[in-house]
């Protein structure tokens, strides 16, 4: 890896193996080569701030996009600060399914786990 590769790294989003594979099987399932998944933050939930994940087929002035395997990833440029170095994850367990979101920026985050300070 280079150094511009790491900068790239821990500046940015990351998906892992496992929720760029759901992420292709869902959009396999819509039909739809023309959309990416968007990565946001909004104000809102109990600790202030919480995450929107959502396709897309826009494209907002100041986007970051990066593509992991062929799943294009966006974060609008507000949002991009926040989420810089943060893991999004999809789980299959018994106890939980669904996608993840794993962000070293985070202060602190509600009981429920769906917003963060």
């Amino acid at each position: 890896m280079t150094v511009q590769d790491e900068t790239t790294v821990e500046s940015g989003i990351l998906l892992t193996d496992a929720a760029a594979a759901k992420v292709k099987a869902l959009l396999e399932q819509e039909g739809r080569e023309d959309l990416a998944l968007r990565v946001a933050v909004q104000p809102g939930g109990c600790s202030g701030l919480r995450y929107q994940l959502f396709f897309d087929e826009r494209s907002l002035d100041g986007d970051v996009l990066k593509d992991f395997d062929g799943v294009k990833v966006v974060t609008d440029r507000m949002s991009a600060p926040y989420l810089g170095g943060a893991t999004v994850d999809f789980v299959d367990t018994i106890e939980k399914q669904g996608f993840t979101i794993d962000n070293p920026n985070a202060t602190g985050s509600c009981a429920c786990g769906d917003s963060f300070s």
